[in-house]
């Protein structure tokens, strides 16, 4: 009976069929799952429009974290629909242009994340990211020159401030931030980011130059809410606004190269 059936089926078309309809939902369970991010998109009228397509949107995911808190996504909490930009051109797809001070304001490439307002931890449960002082054990190699006490350079050659401590991740073990107290402001301490800093020897000494900024605009860096503690947000408002001054600190630096 069996081998009287399978004589008159062409085993491998119904093959053939099946990888079909399977590569079909496969194709669309993936075209569903990747509008978590990014959906539903919005008209540039008004923001009050909006699209999902076909297919549907998924539905929430909802993720379990340490601690016992959960995560649900999509969100929209980042989105920031009140930016200070506008359109460069009417007409649709038109890049934005920045209507305020953009280094401040957090758009462009200095946008910013809002993530949660509470430091990264280490695997222990402790913040990972501390200045040298509230951790003694942890030394810079004593080969390597200690940033602590040189002067901070701007791109314009003027001194934005000095460094007053090192922030090191106790979780990577390397060097995040220098801490530079701002030159001509009483008490305000700025948190630089390493990545952009450049430890460099000249005929009086060492010191920090850093080409994302200019001198003056150290002082308008975001500040802390814990003299030793940096949270997550924080982290991101930091980085944005020095990632920012790479096109905005002059006016030249948004011209074309060429």
């Amino acid at each position: 009976m069996h081998t009287e059936l399978t004589a008159r089926m062409d085993v491998a078309q119904i093959a053939l069929y099946a990888f079909w309809i399977f590569f079909a939902g496969l194709i669309f369970y993936l075209r569903r799952e990747d509008k978590r991010e990014g959906y539903p998109l919005l008209y540039e009228d008004d923001g009050s429009r909006s699209s999902v397509g076909f297919p549907a949107f998924p539905g929430m995911k909802r993720y379990l974290l340490r601690g016992g808190h959960t995560a649900t996504v999509p969100n929209w909490q980042n989105d920031r629909r009140d930016a200070p930009v506008t359109p460069a051109a009417p007409w649709p797809g038109s890049p934005y242009v920045p209507t305020g001070n953009p280094m401040l304001d957090g758009v462009g490439p200095a946008s910013y994340a809002d993530r949660e307002d509470v430091p990264e931890l280490t695997m222990g449960g402790v913040p990972a990211i501390v200045p040298l002082r509230a951790d003694s054990s942890i030394t810079i190699e004593q080969r390597d020159p200690d940033p602590r006490g040189m002067e901070v350079f701007g791109a314009d050659g003027e001194v934005g401030g000095v460094v007053r401590d090192v922030w090191v991740d106790r979780a990577e073990m390397l060097i995040r931030y220098l801490e530079v107290e701002v030159s001509g402001v009483a008490d305000r301490h700025v948190l630089l980011p390493m990545t952009m800093a450049r430890i460099k020897r000249k005929w009086k000494g060492h010191h920090v130059a850093v080409q994302a900024v200019l001198g003056r605009q150290f002082a308008d860096a975001p500040l802390l809410a814990n003299p030793d503690q940096v949270t997550k947000r924080e982290e991101d408002r930091i980085v944005g606004y020095f990632g920012g001054g790479n096109l905005y600190a002059t006016a030249a630096r948004q011209e074309p190269l060429l």
